[in-house]
């Protein structure tokens, strides 16, 4: 779908886009097709895929997939959605059937509300700029959480999740991602490959979750707060930090088991040492609930 056929779309519609929405859809057909080699896609999969707009990406997954769950916040384009994907929208009665389901929602309330076992399906989208990030969070830290993540979003947010330790981009949205994914690849995707053309460029990233958990589903809270805590100010000593929430004596004790230099700042801790922090702060117990 070009740029112009987009217009096209949209105007015989009377649609106008709505910039607080993020509304900027990726339409070169090299891209969309890197982007579904990416997912490693194969005929059983089920995709969930979040902010579809005009459907050049859902397409292309649904000619590889039998299962599509497409969630869009903006009513108009479900409708146009739907007419343009009548042939292959699934069976109204059955939330399981083959075919693509469009939903029409909060992509994050409906996450949050919805209890289901996400851990058979693949998330493959372009993300609206401006939750792409908690999305991810929320996923990531679901008890079954999805299998991959193959997501469109902006280059400095794809380099916080790429980062390793001590990197500039290292944080914590690295640590909460990858505490259940590993980062597999990533690709810039230029401003003018979408439509409007964005003022920044984007990235197209892929994390596979781990086959096993660093931590049990009931630690993942403890881990964020800590995260959190470590990183409130990034130009001081993380044991300094911590005492918020825990007795000196406990934070230094925990430090010297780690072999960890109480000057230490956090972006140079890595992944596994603030996973066993977690472990012996939540053994150790402390001030604040974690």
């Amino acid at each position: 779908m070009t740029p112009t056929e987009m217009r096209q779309l949209l105007a015989d519609r009377g649609i106008q886009l709505t910039k607080s929405l993020g509304q900027n859809f990726l339409h070169d057909a090299n891209q969309l097709r890197r982007i579904v080699e990416a997912a490693s896609l194969q005929p059983g999969d089920k995709v969930l895929e979040i902010g579809p707009g005009l459907g050049p990406l859902t397409e292309l997954v649904l000619d590889r997939v039998g299962e599509v769950l497409a969630v869009e916040l903006d009513a108009r384009l479900v409708t146009l959605l739907r007419d343009r994907f009548k042939a292959r929208l699934a069976a109204v009665s059955s939330a399981s059937a083959p075919g693509l389901h469009l939903l029409c929602d909060d992509a994050l309330a409906f996450l949050r509300r919805e209890s289901r076992d996400w851990s058979t399906w693949k998330l493959v989208a372009n993300l609206p700029y401006s939750v792409a990030s908690t999305l991810l969070v929320e996923l990531a830290q679901m008890p079954q959480p999805p299998e991959s993540l193959t997501v469109t979003l902006q280059l400095e947010v794809a380099q916080r999740l790429m980062a390793q330790t001590n990197d500039d981009d290292y944080g914590i949205l690295t640590l909460l991602a990858q505490l259940r994914y590993t980062p597999v690849g990533m690709f810039k995707i230029p401003p003018e490959c979408f439509f409007p053309v964005p003022d920044v460029t984007s990235a197209c990233v892929t994390l596979r979750r781990r086959n096993q958990p660093l931590l049990p589903p009931e630690e993942t809270r403890a881990f964020s707060r800590l995260v959190k805590i470590a990183f409130s100010q990034r130009r001081k000593m993380m044991a300094k930090l911590l005492r918020q929430a825990w007795p000196r004596e406990t934070v230094e004790a925990v430090f010297a088991t780690m072999k960890l230099d109480l000057q230490i700042r956090a972006e140079k801790v890595s992944l596994e040492q603030f996973v066993r922090l977690t472990t012996l702060l939540g053994v150790a117990g402390g001030k604040a609930e974690l």
